[in-house]
């Protein structure tokens, strides 16, 4: 396809209720005649709801049904409240749920990664089928693709790795088809399939990543992910104030500041895009007005500090049993579990005797490596903790950002500091 179509992505904020999605339809229609490919996350908090249900069919509480019918009575009265009680939707919605059905109903044979991502994607399909069809019910020429079918990954369960050239030949084949019929397509992130047809998922929040894919395979005008704020900011405005939003930066700028946690924008997004040179915009869906961020290429800007925190950080201070020196020979095995475990190592320094990495919590996998290590390792971890980095940073606002916090590690590289610290405790005097 040439660039005559844009990429649009709403993640789960965008269509978390009735109104929610009614919004999003009024966004589309001031692109009236466009060629638009709509990538969209599950409803809301309903991710996170069919997490639940995994875990309570894993742990075989008993109480696996009972949660799936809260979620599904949750996308029913959306439904309602969208089409009325009687809509060929809702035949649709329970053909989805089904799948779900189909694997709790029987006693856990595969791994929980596997179980996990045929489960959870559903919330995905289910929003996809909504939106969909309010937009046909509102007039506007809407298709509904299943993106299983063009999205190819290896067999990673959780974290799927694409297949780059057999994704560009199935969209290739399956996509420009379905814009000769209609204006507008209809597709889910964060999933994608297998050869042998199983669901896999492309790690947390990872439906940008699938715009970003499908942007590149269709060579897309431009990518534009609309959020509940108004472009890329320099801080999280939940935790401070006075943070900017920055007008325009690179590909390189989105890039360094993903990698460090950013949370606007999926770490994998930029790549795709930068390698074609396709514009990516965040944009507000409150405010669908707002000029919001553009990232393209190299800018002549001067970008003000931008802060970036990450909770739920784990130190791992490893060290050989023997006090003997931390050779390739370890580092080589060290960087093979935590690639086994798929943990994704925030910070780390090599001493004379000792190795010291920075992760993310991530209960069942740090406990699987953790275990792993011990082995061969004498191992001190530190939990509870917080990764601060700072892009661009100045003294006043390190200064600022360390008062009351015991700094446990620090890096300075390359304009940008990162910090990782734990509150100090407080003294109450007897």
């Amino acid at each position: 396809m040439t660039n005559t179509m844009k990429v649009f992505k709403f993640g789960g904020a965008s269509v978390k209720d009735a109104d929610a999605i009614r919004n999003v339809a009024n966004i589309i229609k001031r692109y009236p005649d466009e060629k638009i490919m709509i990538v969209v996350s599950a409803m809301g908090k309903t991710t996170n709801a069919l997490e639940k249900v995994v875990e309570a069919y894993s742990k075989k509480t008993g109480e696996a049904f009972a949660l799936l019918e809260e979620v599904k009575q949750n996308h029913y009265k959306v439904a309602t409240e969208l089409f009325g009680a009687d809509h060929p939707v809702f035949s649709l919605l329970n053909d989805t749920f089904v799948e779900i059905e189909w694997v709790i109903e029987d006693d856990q044979q595969d791994g929980y990664d596997y179980i996990y991502d045929q489960i959870v994607s559903i919330g995905e399909m289910a929003s996809t089928r909504m939106l969909a069809a309010f937009l046909v019910h509102e007039q506007q020429k809407a298709s509904w693709l299943d993106v299983r079918d063009v999205i190819r990954t290896d067999d990673t369960f959780r974290e799927g790795r694409v297949d780059w050239e057999t994704t560009g030949s199935l969209c290739q084949q399956k996509i420009p088809g379905l814009f000769e019929k209609n204006d507008l397509i209809v597709t889910q992130g964060f999933i994608g399939g297998t050869q042998e047809n199983f669901t896999t998922t492309l790690g947390r929040e990872g439906s940008d990543y699938s715009a970003a894919i499908l942007a590149f395979q269709l060579n897309a005008e431009s990518l534009s992910i609309w959020k509940d704020v108004p472009g890329i900011l320099t801080g999280d405005p939940r935790l401070f104030e006075n943070v900017q939003k920055i007008d325009r930066l690179s590909y390189k700028e989105a890039i360094e500041m993903t990698y460090y946690g950013a949370k606007v924008i999926h770490p994998k997004t930029i790549k795709p895009l930068e390698n074609k040179n396709i514009p990516l915009y965040v944009k507000s869906f409150v405010d669908p007005d707002g000029e919001g961020t553009l990232i393209s290429t190299d800018v002549n800007v001067t970008y003000p500090p931008v802060v970036v925190v990450e909770p739920k950080q784990v130190l791992l201070h490893i060290s050989t049993r023997d006090f003997s020196f931390v050779t390739e020979r370890h580092l080589g095995f060290l960087f093979q579990q935590f690639d086994k475990y798929r943990i994704k190592i925030n910070m780390m320094q090599n001493m004379a005797i000792s190795f010291t990495v920075c992760v993310t919590e991530r209960s069942e996998r740090l406990a699987l490596l953790i275990s792993e290590l011990e082995k061969e390792f004498k191992l001190v971890v530190d939990r509870n903790l917080e990764l601060i980095t700072v892009r661009h940073y100045t003294d006043e606002i390190v200064e600022s950002l360390a008062g009351g916090k015991i700094i446990l590690f620090e890096e300075y590289i390359r304009g940008t500091m990162s910090m990782v610290v734990k509150e100090v405790p407080k003294m109450i005097r007897k």
